[in-house]
């Protein structure tokens, strides 16, 4: 995956809504060639648990106005992640400690991957939290 443009419409305006929000550390990846149950994954880490609910907020009011609604939501504001399955791709919205834990990025590995700039610098705040604790075990998102 070379570009935003090259990724599917619905992909596209997913992005740039958590972008809107500055989400950081953001990637997507490409899923469709592993067989996989969706498509596409996009990735994003939340700095404070008010930040994940504009995300979510944001995600879900931008993909409104072009038609489209999760089918399925999980977690909330208030714990380490969220997810907003909209079928053909799948938006996870993690607080760092979680996202180190859960480190989809390596679990998908093999997918091919599109980074982009963050306008926020999650390496300022500590990526992984104090010894990579799972979540729960530490300040929430």
């Amino acid at each position: 995956m070379t570009d935003l443009n090259s990724l599917p419409a619905g992909v596209r305006v997913a992005v740039e809504a958590v972008r809107n929000k500055k989400a950081a550390e953001v990637v997507v990846l490409d899923l469709g060639r592993l067989g996989a149950f969706t498509d596409h994954f996009i990735i994003c880490t939340a700095l404070s648990s008010r930040q994940a609910q504009a995300i979510s907020e944001e995600l879900e009011e931008q993909l409104a106005s072009k038609g489209r609604v999760p089918r399925h939501r999980e977690g909330s504001s208030a714990g380490e992640w969220m997810l907003l399955d909209f079928g053909s791709f799948i938006v996870h919205i993690f607080s760092a400690a979680a996202r180190s834990y859960y480190d989809l990025d390596r679990l998908w590995r093999s997918a091919k991957r599109l980074e982009l700039p963050g306008e926020s610098d999650i390496a300022a705040f500590g990526h992984a939290g104090p010894g990579n604790q799972p979540p729960g075990a530490g300040p929430g998102l």
